[in-house]
C-alpha cells in the first residue's frame, strides 16, 4: 500500500474505534435510542402488547353455541345435513361445527353487568349459550338482541343464584380515529385454542366486501382465524376499534386478510339491542345503483359522486316526498353521498319518523326535497 496513504487511514480507523457514532447537529448517539420503539405509536419490541395481554385477557370470552338437532327432510335414511355449497373467499372465521349443532367462537365483556358483544352467526339460532372466562369459570348467558344485517348481537351472563359479580370488561373506543399503519391487537379463541394473543397493523378502512349494505370493515394482517368470530381488535390504548368478524382465505386458514366491524357500528345500535332486541332503521324507499363513467356522461353529471335512483317504491317514502327516478341523490341529511354505498348506511342511521333534507340533481338542476323516513321492514329495498 502506499506509504503516504497509510498514516490517515491509520487514523481514521483510531477515531472510529475510540469515538462513539454520532448523528444531527452533532448529537452524540445515545444507546437508549434503540428502545425508543417502547411508545405506543410504534410498540414493536416492546413490552406494551404485553402489557394489553395481560389486563384485557380477562374480558374475553370463548362462546360455545348449541342448538337442538332437528332431523333433516329429504337428506338420505339418516337424517343427515346435506353437505354445503363451496364457500365465498369471504367468510366469517367461526370454526365448522364441532358436531351437529355445535358453534363456538369469541367474545368481549363491555360492563360490570356482564354484557358480552359478540358476532351474530355465533350464536344465531342457539337453545343454549355457555361463555368461559379466562380462569376456565363457566357461565351460561343469554341472547339479549341482535342485528343480522351488521352480524351484530349482544348476550348476557347469568349469574348463578346469590352471585354478584363486577365482571372485568373492555373499554370501546372510537373506530373513526383509526389510521391505516397504526399497530393493533387481535385476542380470541382460534381453532378452539383459548385466548390466543395476535398483532398486526390496520391494512385499511371502509372496506366493501359485499357481506351486506353496510360494509364499512377494518382491514387488518393480525392473525384472524376460524375461532375469532366476535372477539375483539384492540388499538394500543388497550381499547376495542373493531369486532373479528370476517376473512379472506381459499383455503380457511389465515392469509393475512382478515375485517373487524367498526365498534362505532356497535355503540350506535346498542342501546336498541338492549331496549328492544332488534334495530329498527330507516327507509327511504328507493332503488339505486353506481354512476359509471357513461351514465355521468348521459346524465351531463360534472362528476361521478352520488347515487342514481332507478327505481321507486310506490306509495314510500321517497314518492311521497316528490323524488323521481333519474334523481341523482347528492346529499342526504346533510351528509355529503360519496358513492353509492354511502346512501344505504346514511339512510339506515336515520330514526323512523323524522323528516330529513334530500338534495338531488334533476335534469341537471339542484332540487332540495323534504322526506320523512319510515322504519324498514326487511322485505323492503334499501
Amino acid at each position: 500500500m502506499n506509504q503516504k496513504l497509510k498514516f490517515p487511514i491509520t487514523i481514521a480507523l483510531f477515531i472510529l474505534m475510540v469515538f462513539p457514532l454520532s448523528y444531527g447537529t452533532g448529537r452524540v448517539f445515545n444507546i437508549d435510542s434503540a428502545f425508543g420503539l417502547s411508545t405506543k405509536t410504534n410498540p414493536v419490541g416492546t413490552n406494551l402488547i404485553v402489557e394489553i395481554a395481560k389486563t384485557k385477557n380477562p374480558a374475553v370470552v370463548f362462546v360455545t353455541s348449541k342448538t337442538k338437532i332437528q332431523p333433516a327432510r329429504g337428506n338420505g335414511p339418516l337424517g343427515q345435513f346435506s353437505p354445503p355449497s363451496p364457500g365465498r373467499p369471504f367468510m366469517p372465521p367461526s370454526p365448522p361445527a364441532p358436531s351437529p349443532g355445535n358453534g363456538t367462537g369469541t367474545g368481549f365483556i363491555i360492563d360490570g353487568d356482564g354484557y358480552i358483544l359478540t358476532n351474530n352467526h355465533v350464536v344465531e339460532s342457539a337453545d343454549i349459550i355457555t361463555v368461559t372466562l379466562q380462569n376456565e369459570k363457566e357461565y351460561k348467558a343469554h341472547l339479549v338482541g341482535a342485528d343480522p344485517k351488521t352480524d351484530i348481537a349482544l348476550i348476557k351472563i347469568i349469574e348463578e343464584t346469590g352471585e354478584h359479580a363486577s365482571f372485568s370488561h373492555l373499554d370501546l373506543g372510537d373506530s373513526e380515529k383509526v389510521e391505516v399503519g397504526e399497530w393493533v391487537v387481535a385476542i380470541g379463541n382460534p381453532f378452539g385454542l383459548s385466548h390466543t394473543v395476535t398483532t398486526g397493523v390496520v391494512s385499511a378502512k371502509g372496506r366493501n366486501i359485499g357481506a351486506g349494505p353496510y360494509d364499512e370493515f377494518i382491514q387488518t394482517d393480525a392473525s384472524i382465524n376460524p375461532g375469532n368470530s366476535g372477539g375483539p381488535l384492540l388499538n394500543m390504548n388497550g381499547e376495542v376499534i373493531g369486532i373479528n368478524t370476517a376473512i379472506f382465505s381459499g383455503s380457511g386458514g389465515n392469509v393475512g386478510i382478515g375485517f373487524a366491524l367498526p365498534i362505532n357500528m356497535a355503540k350506535g345500535i346498542l342501546d336498541e339491542l338492549k331496549q328492544n332486541g332488534k334495530v329498527t332503521r330507516g327507509w327511504l324507499g328507493v332503488m339505486i345503483q353506481k354512476i359509471t363513467p357513461e351514465l355521468q356522461e348521459s346524465f351531463k353529471l360534472k362528476n361521478p359522486l352520488g347515487a342514481l335512483v332507478n327505481d321507486i317504491a310506490p306509495n314510500g317514502p321517497a314518492e311521497r316526498g316528490g323524488m323521481k327516478r333519474g334523481d341523482v341523490i347528492t346529499r342526504f341529511d346533510g351528509v355529503e353521498i360519496t358513492s353509492m354505498e354511502t346512501l344505504p348506511k346514511q339512510v339506515a342511521s336515520i330514526k323512523p319518523g323524522k323528516s330529513v333534507k334530500v338534495e338531488v340533481i334533476r335534469e341537471g338542476k339542484n332540487k332540495v326535497l323534504d322526506i320523512k323516513i319510515e322504519p324498514m321492514k326487511e322485505e323492503k329495498p334499501a
